[in-house]
């Protein structure tokens, strides 16, 4: 076997593995988590390069702060209006990806930031955030895991959609929890599981349940002592999230540019995403004492901060870039923005206009 053969098999042995040991059969949830995060060979621990803007640099997909600088230099006009209102002077941001967007904020923020902390798990990823983010020295800082107690400003820019996500289907009228087996092969199983809203109808209707970002939002409400939140993902409200007619759940895969909907194909070596059911955390927050500071959408949060009068300023490429994150058919209707706060509530800059908490 060559060394690429044994690297693209590596994963997919480790997936076999783990189904053998548990009797045959994983949930999709401990399946996704494997094919992203095991040490060394799930796709965001091996050195492939992930983010970027064209698919001639070896990276699979591209988010806002690869685009243009303006969605740093946007984002930090609420960072820094949260630094204020809640006397905070550090910043935590989950799944910094390639650094661009700490890069950012940082270049915007200057030297009201004390500190910069970065929760990842990616070996290879923390090397690119460090060459990224070289000029900043000791006052950026890598942890893998939250501290019992903090305080700050936490950002997160698509890592809500990388949690992994139990899948259930309804054939039959009957209920099911979707997960794998030898094959690897879908495999479903009778189970007690519902979405969190009755689903009309009797037609076959598959979906997703989001127990571990809900129950990251749980920790952080509990270590976060003083300041904010803020995280920007692809998703819905509860009411359009189950609809009746979304009948074919969000599960989506990202390799090379592309987009395709099997997760067991190429595993280890391809992104694997769910959009995410903001009512879903908004409840699992408020519940923990975080409330819900705002949510909107990513077009109104950025325009709100100032977007519109940066993009007029800006040279021809950026604007043009600029304008995709902001326009309906591209990123500004689907991406969505939510804060929390923890201490007093203070009107946030970024959900000044066009606030749709009302409906979560």
């Amino acid at each position: 076997m060559t060394e690429a053969a044994s690297l693209t098999s590596a994963p997919r042995l480790l997936v076999e593995k783990a189904i053998a040991r548990a009797g045959g059969w994983i949930p999709f949830d401990r399946f996704m988590a494997l094919a992203l995060y095991a040490p060394g060979l799930g796709y965001y621990a091996n050195d492939s390069r992930k983010f970027g803007t064209m698919p001639s640099s070896g990276s699979d997909f591209a988010t806002a702060p690869e685009m243009t600088p303006l969605f740093g230099a946007a984002l930090a006009v609420q960072v820094a209006d949260a630094m204020r209102a809640t006397g905070t002077t550090d910043v935590w941001e989950f799944g910094a990806g390639s650094g661009a967007l700490a890069l950012q904020l940082l270049d915007a923020l200057g030297a009201s930031v004390a500190s910069y902390t970065i929760v990842d798990l990616s070996g290879s990823l923390r090397e690119r955030q460090q060459q990224a983010l070289a000029q900043y020295g000791s006052r950026v800082r890598w942890v893998s895991e939250l501290p019992e107690r903090f305080s700050g400003i936490v950002v997160g820019n698509e890592v809500l959609d990388a949690m992994p996500v139990k899948l259930l289907l309804r054939r039959g009228g009957a209920w099911f929890e979707r997960g794998v087996g030898p094959g690897p092969g879908w495999v479903e199983r009778p189970t007690d599981l519902r979405p969190p809203v009755e689903i009309p109808g009797q037609h076959d209707y598959l979906t997703e349940i989001h127990p571990q970002a809900e129950a990251f939002i749980r920790t952080l409400a509990d270590r976060l002592e003083r300041g904010a939140a803020f995280f920007i993902d692809y998703g819905f409200g509860e009411d359009e999230y189950y609809h009746p007619q979304r009948h074919m759940g969000t599960l989506m895969c990202h390799r090379g540019h592309l987009a395709d909907t099997d997760p067991l194909v190429d595993i280890g070596h391809k992104d694997i995403t769910a959009h995410v059911d903001f009512t879903g955390l908004a409840l699992a927050a408020q519940e923990a004492g975080l409330p819900v500071l705002g949510y909107t959408t990513q077009a109104r949060f950025l325009m709100n901060c100032g977007l519109l009068e940066r993009l007029a300023a800006a040279p021809l490429p950026q604007r043009v870039a600029g304008q995709r994150l902001i326009a309906e058919h591209e990123m500004g209707e689907l991406f969505k923005v939510i804060g929390f706060h923890k201490g007093p509530f203070w009107d946030a800059c970024g959900f000044s206009q066009g606030d749709r908490t009302d409906r979560l």
